[in-house]
């Protein structure tokens, strides 16, 4: 283990508090009373000193905290009696289903740990509707499989699979399908949702509306998600095509020139730094290739795999003094590009489990010991500014980084519908995400470090007017910045008349 570069003074951060990275613990006032309650009414808390250790931190590995003790989620009925103790003692709940944030967002500083995964059963699926019913605490890896034995496939997921589908519809998930089908919680129909006090309730855009327009990208605020009812599709096989370019502008220009015109099924950029920079489109059908093929392929300003390999090694042949950067773009390639080709899950040219292979290939590669992805999301006019900005924060700040752009399709409500999310308001059509990951590897870096990091790329979003995916953590400063003391307080508002003893996932937006 190394320790990063910490260029950044302690009192570099004014105005942004440390305890925005790791909240305060609860002082645990009226826990035994608590712990009497549920035990009184047949809920299982695990108090050991084990078990509240699984759970001391997430995947950026930044923030570290523990429970008082642990609830496995069995039943919407057990949960609703949690809550209404929760909010009788006045204990902090906090919900936690892959534990895939960043910032210590499904962290418990104290109170309960609620572990949604034990719920993780599907209930029906409805092969003429074209729907599945699920328990929330499902990953979506297990939710694909069980889909895949009828034939059938979700529409659209995070690229990490080892999310839960509660924790996934609660902040959007983006998949490169999302240009064309959305996030994947506008793949929900309807959900069984517990308030924070207590109360179990079926919501959809017909049936309690204002309550699935809460929780659906509300970030955990107004309810626990328990089961879900999502839309699905026949199962098809893609075949994925790569294009590369040595230009942000150029790429980005190219990804929403083929999204305008629903040129492909799936779309996205990632990038190794800003050198090598890669457009995925994949196609389900040869018919929407071949149509790709006759009216799109030539616009592209991308290279084939060869031709840019050829280009680059040109470019740091005249640039020796360059040379570990060029070596660790060889290394990235050897390693990296494999996993979206490996030959189990291709048959014929055609990627037959996609699951997997983006599960695997994306995520094995980019976490460490600790990860920060700070994002921005935009309209589609702001999009390349915004990109090409942050790209020039991550080069000051790191030797190595990599950045995932995606576009998503906006539902014709999507003004009102999410109103504090990721969504930004001026986006017409579509908003586009870029994510900017820096590859820490097995260095160390300080919090006062990575916080800094993102607070610039977080006033890349101010000025520009943007949103962002992931709130929580080191963001939380920034929130009223970004939506306006208004909108703020409408939620604050909203939050505290569900949730009047403020316990369901504190200190993520309020």
């Amino acid at each position: 283990m190394s320790i990063g570069p910490d260029h950044v003074a302690p009192d570099a951060l004014v105005g942004i508090p440390r305890q925005r990275t790791n909240a305060g613990r609860w002082v645990a006032d009226g826990w035994s009373a608590f712990r009497d309650s549920l035990r009184a009414q047949g809920v299982g808390l695990l108090e050991d000193a084990a078990t509240r250790g699984i759970f001391a931190t997430d995947a950026g590995g930044t923030a570290y905290g523990l429970p008082h003790g642990v609830v496995i989620a069995r039943s919407a009925a057990q949960i609703s009696s949690l809550l209404k103790a929760a909010q009788t003692h006045a204990v902090p709940v906090t919900v936690r289903g892959g534990g895939l944030t960043t910032e210590g967002e499904s962290v418990a500083y104290g109170g309960v740990l609620l572990d949604m995964t034990g719920m993780s059963n599907v209930l029906e699926i409805d092969e003429r509707a074209l729907t599945v019913r699920t328990q929330a605490g499902i990953f979506w890896s297990a939710l694909a499989e069980r889909l895949r034995r009828q034939g059938l496939d979700y529409l659209s997921a995070p690229l990490n699979l080892t999310s839960s589908v509660g924790g996934t519809l609660g902040v959007g998930g983006i998949d490169v399908n999302s240009p064309h089908l959305g996030c994947s919680a506008d793949q929900a129909l309807a959900l069984q949702v517990v308030t924070p006090t207590g109360e179990i309730v079926e919501c959809s855009d017909t049936e309690n509306a204002t309550l699935f327009q809460r929780v659906i990208l509300g970030y955990g605020q107004f309810g626990v998600i328990t089961e879900a009812t999502l839309r699905v599709r026949r199962y098809q096989p893609l075949r994925m095509r790569y294009f590369y370019y040595a230009s942000l502008r150029a790429a980005i220009a190219d990804l929403q020139m083929l999204d305008a015109e629903e040129a492909s099924d799936y779309s996205g950029i990632l990038t190794m730094m800003d050198k090598a920079i890669t457009l995925l489109v994949a196609f389900d059908s040869d018919e929407k290739e071949a149509r790709f093929e006759r009216a799109f392929l030539s616009r592209l300003h991308g290279a084939g795999e060869f031709a840019f390999a050829v280009r680059t090694a040109i470019f740091y042949a005249l640039r020796p003094w360059r040379w570990r950067e060029a070596l660790y773009l060889y290394r990235r390639k050897s390693v990296l590009f494999p996993e979206f080709r490996r030959p189990e899950f291709h048959r014929g040219g055609k990627m037959h489990d996609r699951t997997v292979v983006f599960s695997r290939a994306v995520w094995k590669h980019w976490g460490r010991r600790q990860m920060v992805i700070p994002d921005l999301a935009t309209s589609a006019e702001k999009f390349i500014e915004a990109v090409e900005r942050g790209n020039e924060v991550c080069r000051r700040y790191f030797p190595y980084y990599t950045l995932y752009c995606v576009g998503i399709k906006l539902r014709e409500d999507h003004r009102t519908h999410y109103e504090l999310s990721c969504i930004p308001p001026d986006a017409r059509g579509r908003a586009y995400g870029c994510e900017f990951e820096p590859m820490l590897g097995d260095a160390v870096y300080s919090r006062d470090t990575l916080q800094s990091f993102k607070n610039e790329i977080y006033d890349v979003g101010v000025a520009l007017g943007a949103s962002y995916y992931r709130f929580g953590g080191m963001m939380k400063g920034y929130i009223r910045r970004v939506f306006g003391d208004q909108l703020v307080e409408h939620h604050l508002t909203m939050k505290r008349a569900a949730d009047p003893a403020m316990i369901l996932n504190r200190d993520v937006v309020f």
